[in-house]
């Protein structure tokens, strides 16, 4: 679980790191990166639209996404706004696969 200082909450934060954020593409998620330049805690924030699946998919989907940040915590510079934005596929992804592709691109944007 990602802790309070660790979480996007507002909108326009959401909006600001997908508009300006440096993109990493995968098969089953986008990642946006963007450095504040500022001390403070990784923040992470997570679009699964409903293009996902039902209610009780998306919020699986969420719930993955959200462990595998809190994972790769350490790694993330401080500072850094990170939107993970789910695709359709990853409804029906492995866990290990989401695993690979979020801890690539955390690695290649925002280590």
């Amino acid at each position: 679980m990602l802790a309070r200082p660790n979480r996007l909450t507002r909108g326009a934060d959401y909006k600001t790191v997908v508009r300006r954020g440096v993109r990493c593409a995968g098969p089953h998620t986008v990642t946006y990166v963007v450095t504040s330049g500022q001390q403070r805690a990784p923040r992470f924030g997570f679009i699964v639209s409903k293009q996902v699946g039902t209610a009780v998919t998306r919020n699986t989907v969420r719930r993955r996404l959200k462990a595998l940040c809190a994972e790769g915590l350490p790694h993330v510079r401080s500072g850094v706004d990170v939107v993970i934005r789910a695709l359709p596929g990853a409804a029906d992804a492995e866990f290990g696969q989401l695993r690979d592709e979020v801890a690539r691109c955390l690695a290649r944007r925002a280590g």
